[in-house]
């Protein structure tokens, strides 16, 4: 069942203690200011009692994982626990989409009598959809901490969207975002807007502007853009007859040998033998490969590479007119992404607040949603019958005789029992097994087939716009780089934000980077993504500052730049267990239906369900609705 890449791939991944600031640099500013919003003016929220406003490591942050590893690597977990005088009709692990998603489903077919449990590790929730909040020179500045983006709803199935239309999220609203998105925000769905390309040169990055999506593809003005990058003249005109389709490279073979071709060979093996690129220029052609999917040109298929557009478009002879017109697909129907200016923060907070009113009781919906005040403390409180525990790491899941599920977890070190009539695991799939040892190993192994991809995601704010602003665009891809996409921090109105008016306000730069090996030829992705969430977690704060630092003085300052007086705050959001897996062409084999690792995997175990993207495959906000669908619905059976 190997992975079909679609139309979606091409941006729609964009789906984790505070280190110490580098010696020899100034004491970065965390101060919190009043912030005016739209036209509603707040109080900066105190960061200890509202985590969006965290600065420093996040998305996996110092004590969300400690306690899941203890169990995972050594086996370790508390001996006893106290058992707390509450029990539910349904307790859900993880507050991610697909957690949040099963509460709403149950809630919504059993009444609001119901009494519901949401646990997550982590201090904030909505898992990958993590919001990173700024306030600075009394301006509230937003930006993503994670999952980016909304796709078009056409894709979505009947039930996710009637989840999304019931938040306020239809068709209409769709448009309405569009109109709400500035033309010249890509990141945005406006892909008339300008993406660059960034490489660093013997000195300061040389930034060459104009839509290098559509220079690969051979559109616009590439032989003036490929002939200003800083490498050999030699590779410039290799990449000018590459992307203008001069020649078919794969002229040699026969119709079906082509088509085997680009189904079984690595994409970067295409582009040195046949292309007769170096592994110099490589990283120029696959950077959105490595941010989008996790791994390099070395573990996509010619196939998959180019579905996820990345330049081949018009250089195989009978395949050509086939692949152009699909990668014109991928191209166009990127126009009907949309994006909230927290991302997909917005939805989960929109989740959260449909679940438990209290936690925002003067939210309008989709009208405010970006700016509305959340009360944490309201999240959790034993007068409501639906509550949502943060810094709460489960790590026993079990049926009981009495056909109620016991749920074990350790809060702040204290280890708590509470009972429910179901559970639905909505966590990392590979967990589940230490979670749940009663289960088969047929099952245990199809949890644990396949390896999330880890990503790191950055914002930085700045005192002001005015240096990016001279970039001329609001995205460059900087492929030689640890981060390889920087973007100016979003620029929508949607959900009622104010977002920096001219290039004298605060901003944020949002910068993207996958820590998984680029450069090896021969592993196969899901070994990668073990090597980049190691690396993940082995690098300290300090020295993701510093290649920020270092990234964008070299991109910002032919400009005037100055990191030292410009950055007043950085959020690094690492993800070490990132994007779902999904079956790769080089690695997986073709499983018969119902027997794919995943399929095996998410088999109901009695009382207790399974609801994550995992499960599906398939790394989609659509897909984690889907999956708690299918979980509540099984255990209303």
């Amino acid at each position: 069942m190997s992975k079909k890449i679609t139309r979606r791939d091409l941006l729609n991944g964009l789906a984790l203690g505070t280190g110490a600031a580098l010696t020899g640099y100034p004491s970065v500013n965390w101060a919190l200011a009043p912030s005016v919003a739209g036209q509603r003016i707040m109080d900066a929220p105190s960061a200890s009692a509202y985590p969006p406003t965290l600065t420093g490591m996040r998305g996996s942050h110092p004590g969300s994982f400690e306690v899941a590893h203890a169990l995972a690597w050594q086996g370790k977990k508390p001996a006893t626990y106290k058992t707390i005088d509450e029990h539910y009709d349904l307790v859900v692990v993880g507050a991610g989409m697909s957690g949040l998603a099963a509460a709403w489903y149950y809630q919504k077919q059993k009444g609001a009598d119901v009494k519901i449990l949401v646990l997550d590790n982590h201090d904030d929730f909505g898992g990958h959809a993590k919001r990173n909040e700024f306030h600075h020179q009394g301006r509230m500045v937003l930006s993503t901490g994670g999952a980016v983006q909304v796709d078009t709803l056409s894709g979505y199935s009947e039930m996710a969207t009637q989840l999304m239309a019931d938040l306020g999220i239809d068709e209409d609203m769709i448009e309405a975002m569009q109109r709400q998105t500035p033309k010249d925000y890509m990141l945005g769905g406006q892909m008339q807007a300008d993406v660059g390309l960034s490489i660093k040169g013997e000195g300061e990055h040389v930034t060459i502007g104009g839509h290098w999506l559509k220079f690969f593809h051979g559109r616009g003005d590439y032989v003036s853009a490929v002939e200003a990058l800083p490498i050999p003249e030699d590779q410039q005109a290799k990449l000018i007859a590459f992307f203008g389709g001069e020649e078919d490279y794969l002229d040699d073979l026969s119709l079906l040998e082509k088509w085997a071709y680009i189904n079984a060979t690595r994409y970067n093996h295409f582009l040195i033998d046949r292309v007769g690129l170096t592994h110099e220029t490589l990283p120029i052609l696959g950077a959105h490969l490595s941010v989008l999917n996790g791994p390099s040109g070395w573990q996509h298929t010619v196939y998959e590479a180019i579905l996820a557009g990345a330049p081949g478009l018009r250089a195989m002879g009978w395949v050509t007119n086939f692949i152009d017109s699909a990668a014109a697909a991928v191209l166009d129907d990127l126009s009907e992404i949309r994006m909230f200016p927290d991302g997909n923060a917005s939805v989960a907070r929109l989740l959260v607040q449909a679940l438990i009113p209290q936690v925002a009781p003067a939210m309008n919906g989709i009208s405010d949603v970006a700016i509305a005040p959340f009360d944490y403390d309201a999240l959790d409180e034993a007068k409501q019958n639906t509550r949502v525990r943060l810094s709460s790491t489960v790590v026993g899941v079990k049926e009981m005789a009495d056909e109620t599920v016991q749920v074990d977890y350790v809060k702040n070190g204290e280890p708590l029992r509470v009972t429910a009539n179901h559970c639905v695991l909505a966590c990392y799939n590979a967990m589940i097994p230490h979670l749940c040892p009663e289960m088969s190993d047929a099952q245990k192994q199809g949890l644990s087939y396949g390896e999330k991809a880890p990503f790191v995601f950055a914002n930085v704010l700045l005192a002001d716009g005015v240096a990016f602003s001279q970039l001329g665009l609001t995205i460059t891809q900087c492929p030689f780089d640890a981060f390889q996409w920087v973007v100016a921090g979003p620029t929508m109105t949607t959900g009622g934000y104010a977002p920096p008016r001219t290039a004298a306000d605060p901003m944020a730069v949002f910068m993207m980077g996958s820590p998984t090996p680029a450069d090896d030829e021969t592993s196969a992705a899901r070994d990668l993504f073990r090597l980049g969430r190691h690396k993940v977690y082995a690098t300290a704060f300090a020295e993701y500052e510093q290649n920020i630092r270092e990234q964008l003085q070299s991109l910002l300052g032919a400009y005037g730049f100055n990191h030292e007086t410009d950055i007043q705050a950085i959020t690094v959001n690492r993800i070490p267990h990132g994007y779902a897996y999904w079956y790769w062409g080089l690695d997986d084999p073709e499983w018969e239906p119902g027997q794919a690792p995943h399929e095996i995997g998410r088999k109901q175990f009695g009382r207790i369900s399974i609801a994550n993207s995992d499960s599906e495959a398939m790394p989609y906000m659509d897909a984690a609705f889907d999956a708690a669908f299918r979980a509540v619905d099984e255990q209303l059976a």
